[in-house]
């Protein structure tokens, strides 16, 4: 081990470069995840797939027939199919692990004399750590400071009481401790620190720490939603029996007819690859997965991807006042004495402060972490006073009845008498003063006048205490009140825009704070809600669940409200038929969090007990960062309807076509290559050109959807279908009048399918909008289309031109006419479904 850090002078911790090295040469901090799909896991899982067992099977049946040309072929349709999936999915991993290395707990570290957050996983040996209250330890650590310090140790030894820690430095490290028992200087990999403050030095990561040598896994980001698995599950299931007995009949039919059984097994085949919407499970894989990353792009965390598809029916948005509506950027705007002097030190710049506030100011930086992570108490380290040598002896945290913490100084070693300062809320304050019934009511009154004024109030008290034993309660020192201190926390410039968004788009937001009602309606009326229903908690208190119910529905501004408090108006919220965001950083949030549909955890200055009961991550603190996710959620789910409705109306042409010949004794217009083909296009239209759609313009401008509506809602499977139903019904006439008109078998093949084709096309441009123009849609950038589309245009090109590659697909040559009538074929389809777009919009959208 190094040598003892809390020796003298401040913490230095290990170097930057020692911390890199150690990391190349020890690894990172994380456990082994056996689970992690590789691409040859990946490519095992594809080859599995029915589709391709389908293509592998009809490869099969061309070799038993002599026809090695088609059979290779098909292998090698079936080797991209492979290829494809694997790069697609593999992407998808590489996202994904992306994000759990975000989930990863984050730990404060000291490193060349400075903090600062990093990931858990970068965590080296001998790296010195801080802990506090609501922080999981990232890695195991021998203690060296610790003030009133409690673990959870359940998640290593099943107990659920917390323990409690002791600074200890001196240790033999061949008799270190197992998990368990109070009184020990160790913290462990993943316990979670219930109270108190503490630091330590890292002594095991990774795979040596305890939790490794038990071998649990701790990752915690989910991949789908269960909601819509079940649906695209339960559809999937459909298709699949379905397609098999309509596979069966037309192998039975054809042989039965036509008297050639293998001939009838690929049409059979052809016929089930086309009725197998394999898309479905890619597509929502892929959706869930490059949402999360798009989320993350704008410094929000996704850590349960079902938040993606609840983002878009939010109703209600709970937000914190400090820090996410105001810039948690706490200055000193104003201190005030018992006697009502007041000094605002923002207006008397480059003065020292007055001899009469010497003493608040001064206890108020007693009051406060020496080194300061907390905005007020950076605040009030910034008044640059000077000379505080004194050394922390005992410190007393915030309890949820006692608003106050103290901490209890040392102004010279051997010194009789200690020096004792607190800080907290001026009614936990005048509490610990035991101030008389006038002395309250002036307080308050003087609390108003500045809260009116937009400042958050602390009260700050003095005590002195002699002898060695320190009470159980802060309550018990004799303190004297020292005055009120004013901090300003200006507003974000981003939120009154976007809490009129939030207005625009139906969302009710509500403002959730511990300040007093003043202050909460001084910063409501900034951020742009109408501030006039608040709510305190004692009111709160006051009422049961049926009136709180009532409450709910006008109520903008809560104010004085307790942690716990919040779980009582998340679920009173929810008993009205609201779905509720919630945002919230600390321990005592992770109920209300977790009850709330989304729980929103605060990724600077949340711990990680919040951040694990949340759905989502604010990495950067921001509301406006809450309303664009809300953005990119409903756009998400808007494309990933797109593409399901798409994927339906789709297969609807491709299996009529291959079911028509059969059923009317005419030439097999498509086999396994053809449907192939078009799954080679269709695929990457559903999972990438779809998922790179922006968004509609009216995204934020309608309410949220209903939380219970399902994504094939009856409107857009009628809506596929009748897409589906009109390009059938215009390739199988185009299809049937070349035949009538002794059109060479061949020929007819190619102007059928390219007239598919272009019908395709003209799906997906309709597709791309449930409620712009054709003109927008067309102007609308998405250069995943422009390649697939390039790349279709080039190998349909190729199918007519090269003579190998229209011998593959059986196609005899097509004239100027012939082109020009499939194109006016996707044209007029294009057009009769915009034509009828609107009228079925509103069942789209309602």
């Amino acid at each position: 081990m190094t040598a003892n850090p809390s020796a003298s002078g401040p913490i230095q911790g290990i170097s930057e470069e020692l911390a890199q090295s150690r990391l190349k040469s020890e690894g990172y901090n994380e456990l082994p995840q056996p689970d992690r799909r590789t691409p040859l896991r990946i490519a095992i899982e594809v080859i599995r797939e029915p589709m391709l067992m389908l293509l592998l099977a009809s490869g099969a049946i061309y070799t038993v027939l002599g026809d090695m040309t088609d059979a290779l072929v098909l292998l090698a349709l079936a080797s991209m199919s492979v290829v494809i999936t694997v790069v697609q999915e593999s992407r998808t991993e590489r996202v994904l692990e992306a994000l759990r290395d975000l989930t990863s707990p984050r730990a404060l570290v000291i490193r060349d004399g400075q903090r600062k957050r990093i990931a858990g996983r970068e965590v080296v040996r001998g790296d010195i750590i801080a802990l506090g209250e609501g922080d999981r330890a990232p890695a195991d650590a021998v203690l060296f400071q610790a003030h009133d310090l409690q673990a959870d140790e359940s998640l290593l030894t099943g107990e659920s009481v917390p323990v409690r820690k002791v600074a200890n430095y001196r240790f033999d490290p061949s008799r270190l401790q197992r998990p368990g028992g109070d009184d020990l200087p160790f913290v462990y990999s993943g316990s979670l620190i219930v109270r108190g403050t503490g630091i330590g030095e890292v002594i095991a990561i990774g795979a040596a720490s305890e939790i490794g040598k038990i071998g649990h896994s701790l990752s915690s980001l989910e991949i789908a939603p269960p909601r819509l698995q079940r649906q695209i599950r339960k559809l999937v299931q459909a298709f699949a029996i379905f397609g098999g007995i309509v596979c069966v009949f037309a192998v039975l039919l054809y042989g039965l007819t036509r008297g050639d059984w293998l001939e009838g097994v690929l049409a059979g085949i052809a016929l089930g690859m086309s009725l197998l919407p394999e898309e479905f499970p890619v597509v929502l894989t892929v959706f869930m997965a490059m949402g999360a990353w798009r989320i993350s792009r704008e410094r929000v965390l996704t850590r349960r991807a079902a938040a993606i598809e609840t983002l878009g029916a939010a109703t209600v948005l709970c937000t914190d006042k400090t820090g996410t509506l105001t810039e948690n950027r706490m200055s000193i705007a104003e201190l005030r004495l018992k006697n009502g002097k007041v000094f605002r030190p923002d207006k008397a710049a480059g003065k020292k402060i007055p001899k009469d506030f010497q003493q608040l100011a001064e206890f108020g930086v007693l009051a406060s972490a020496q080194a300061p992570v907390d905005p007020m108490d950076r605040a009030f380290h910034e008044l640059g006073l000077k000379g505080l040598q004194h050394r922390l002896v005992h410190a007393y945290g915030l309890r949820p009845g006692l608003l106050a913490m103290s901490q209890v100084w040392e102004k010279e070693e051997g010194a009789k008498h200690f020096i004792v300062a607190a800080k907290g809320a001026p009614e936990a304050i005048a509490d610990l003063c035991h101030l008389s019934a006038a002395d309250r009511k002036a307080l308050v009154d003087t609390l108003d006048a500045m809260a009116a004024e937009g400042l958050r109030v602390l009260g700050v008290a003095r005590a002195i205490f002699t002898g060695r034993k320190w009470p159980t309660s802060q309550r018990d020192f004799n303190f004297k009140f020292a005055g009120l201190v004013g901090l300003a926390d200006p507003i974000r410039p981003s939120v009154p825009a976007a809490v009129k968004e939030c207005q625009t788009a139906g969302i009710k937001v509500i403002m959730i704070t511990g300040d007093y009602p003043a202050t909460a309606k001084a910063i409501a009326q900034q951020a742009g809600l109408d501030p006039e229903d608040v709510i305190t908690g004692d009111h709160l208190r006051a009422m049961n669940d049926a009136e709180l119910g009532q409450r709910v529905r006008s109520a903008t501004v809560f104010a004085r409200i307790m942690p716990e408090q919040k779980l009582r108006i998340v679920n009173a919220l929810k008993s009205i038929g609201e779905v509720v965001a919630m945002t919230g950083d600390g321990v005592n949030d992770a109920p209300s969090l977790k009850a709330a549909h989304i729980g929103v955890a605060m990724g600077g200055r949340g711990t990680d007990v919040a951040r694990e009961a949340s759905s989502i991550v604010l990495l950067d603190d921001d509301f406006g960062s809450i309303v664009k996710t809300i953005r990119l959620g409903r756009r998400i789910y808007d494309n990933l309807r797109k593409a399901m409705g798409f994927v339906i109306a789709v297969h609807v042409p491709i299996a009529g076509l291959a079911l028509l010949p059969l059923l009317f004794g005419l030439p097999i217009l498509f086999g396994p290559m053809h449907i192939a083909f078009l799954e080679m296009v269709i695929d990457p239209v559903c999972s990438l050109v779809f998922e790179n759609e922006t968004e509609e313009e009216d995204v934020m401008r309608r309410p949220p959807r209903g939380p219970e509506e399902p994504l094939f809602s009856r409107p857009l499977i009628g809506w596929s279908l009748l897409q589906g139903a009109l390009s059938l019904i215009l390739v199988a006439a185009i299809f049937l009048a070349a035949t009538q008109r002794g059109m060479p078998e061949n020929e007819v093949r190619a102007l059928a399918f390219f007239s598919l084709v272009m019908t395709i096309v003209g799906l997906i441009v309709v597709n791309r909008s449930f409620s712009a123009s054709i003109a927008t849609a067309l102007l609308r950038p998405n250069l995943t289309l422009v390649l697939v589309l390039a790349a279709v245009s080039a190998i349909l090109g190729l199918t007519l031109l090269w003579p190998f590659a229209s011998g593959l697909f059986r196609f005899g040559p097509l004239h100027f006419d012939d082109l020009a009538l499939t194109l006016g074929a996707g044209v007029f389809l294009l057009v009769a479904l915009e034509i009828i777009k609107p009228v079925w919009r509103r069942r789209l959208l309602a």
